[in-house]
């Protein structure tokens, strides 16, 4: 594939088409077959240089914004290792207003939110940009970054376009791909099998490319139970969450929107216990469960899907089949408490089957696998202890085409067996195509309510925006 000087290239494809390998390739992280090249200009320009934005981020998360920022960049650290404070945290509040963000630059990464953390990793990727012959590769940038976060990002990749620079967008959002590429090229197994330039596409053309057919999904009709919600919450208050009151019903999806900064990104990790609430109360089926105790959660029948599955979904390290049994070994087990390795086999494989996982060899590490199996894998998990409530956030961050089609089945067939789904998104189309209802937040509250008959992608954008007046409650 070639990338010109001045060019937006969309690199697209399936989750294990080879995306993520190339990009580690060009940096280093992995090393090439021989005969693989890589040049720049043609000539070997001394200046040019390649930036990255990870899938991962590459992070440090025990260090700050400022510290972040900083790393790789010597000059800028003093003798004895000391950074000069003061200027180097008015630098990075500088670089992370760019983008939208607000936040304290002093906190250890790990506090932040995903969309945070993004905004961090764009800032130190273009902080620095003096040359004109770079090249700078996304992988992913807008999976956790909402409509004018995701904006100003573009505004950013075209002005370094614009410069001279180009540019290699690696993106499952196929409406981002289309505003922003000059040029897409489509990878398969590992290959390329087409590309194609501006205008010469459109969505549905891109979808068969990638998946190698047409991608329809069908709706499946539930109807959610009347009367005692699954899921009461009552008060709940976080950092930004202020005295938030929801019902979900069985059988229900109850889908929450709001921009980056509404509380949005809070809502699930509260309910679970992951994290612990200010103030608020919940119940399951008229039963008082006490919020901020993830393990009386799990007892009472929460399961939760968070949106950083690396390091909050799944235990990297471990194969598809412990990740898959790991919050539910009681039915597993024989006598004296020991683990029955022929019933934990059968449970495996038909959760495998299930959720069509490739390759099928639970005993394969899930780091291994691509971001849509491995979703796959943290929600099955979940999904096999017959959840009462199931709470998703962000359910299909970095899934391809095809997988989502897949997760949005397995959401279904959880309501259809009475579970009531809370899902919190950041894409309003998902919201609109999977939900029966989506309460929208601003500035921690809820400022609209649209039912199944009002739900649409221009709606749910509108009431974030403020232009949907707040229900009354």
């Amino acid at each position: 594939m070639e990338v010109g000087a001045g060019e937006i290239v969309a690199l697209v494809g399936q989750n294990g088409s080879g995306k993520s390998t190339l990009v580690k390739i060009l940096a280093g992280i992995y090393q090439s077959d021989p005969g693989s090249t890589v040049t720049f200009g043609g000539a070997g320009d001394e200046k040019a240089s390649l930036h990255f934005i990870h899938q991962d981020l590459g992070l440090v998360g025990s260090l700050s914004t400022v510290e972040n920022v900083s790393l790789g960049r010597p000059e800028r650290w003093v003798s004895l290792g000391l950074l000069p404070k003061r200027r180097e945290v008015k630098r990075a509040v500088e670089l992370i207003a760019d983008f939208g963000g607000s936040f304290d630059v002093t906190r250890p990464i790990s506090e932040l939110t995903a969309a945070e953390r993004t905004i961090v990793a764009l800032a130190r990727a273009l902080d620095g940009w003096e040359h004109t012959r770079n090249v700078l590769v996304l992988d992913e940038p807008t999976a956790a970054l909402h409509g004018s976060e995701v904006e100003k990002l573009f505004v950013a990749v075209r002005k370094a376009a614009a410069l001279g620079s180009g540019v290699v967008f690696i993106s499952h959002r196929l409406d981002e791909v289309i505003e922003l590429a000059d040029k897409v090229v489509v990878l398969r197994d590992g290959r390329v099998i087409g590309e194609a330039e501006r205008g010469a596409y459109g969505h549905e053309d891109l979808v068969e490319l990638i998946a190698g057919r047409t991608a329809e999904r069908v709706e499946q009709r539930r109807s959610p139970v009347a009367g005692m919600p699954a899921l009461r919450v009552r008060g709940l208050c976080g950092e930004t969450v202020r005295d938030l009151s929801l019902d979900v019903q069985h059988g229900e999806v109850l889908g929450i929107s709001g921009v980056l900064g509404s509380g949005r990104d809070e809502i699930c990790s509260l309910v679970f216990g992951a994290r612990r609430p200010v103030a608020g109360a919940l119940s399951l089926d008229g039963t008082a469960v006490h919020p901020g105790l993830a393990r009386e959660a799990i007892k009472a029948g929460l399961g939760y899907v968070p949106a950083n599955r690396a390091q909050e979904g799944a235990v990297m390290t471990m194969t598809v089949r412990e990740n898959l049994t790991l919050p539910w070994l009681t039915p597993l087990r024989g006598f004296g408490g020991r683990l029955v390795r022929a019933r934990e086999r059968e449970e495996v494989d038909r959760w495998a089957e299930k959720i069509a996982l490739r390759p099928a060899d639970p005993e394969r590490t899930i780091a291994l696998f691509s971001g849509g199996n491995q979703q796959k894998v943290v929600l099955a998990k979940w999904l096999r202890m017959r959840p009462k409530v199931l709470l998703l956030d962000e359910p299909t961050q970095g899934v391809d085409v095809g997988a989502k089609a897949g997760v949005y089945d397995l959401i279904d067939g959880a309501a259809a067996e009475g579970s009531a789904v809370l899902m919190c998104s950041s894409d309003e189309k998902e919201l609109a195509t999977v939900c029966d209802r989506v309460l929208v937040l601003s500035g921690g509250r809820v400022v609209a309510e649209l039912k199944r008959e009002d739900l649409s992608e221009a709606a749910l954008v509108g009431a974030g925006l403020g232009a949907v007046a707040s229900p009354s409650q």
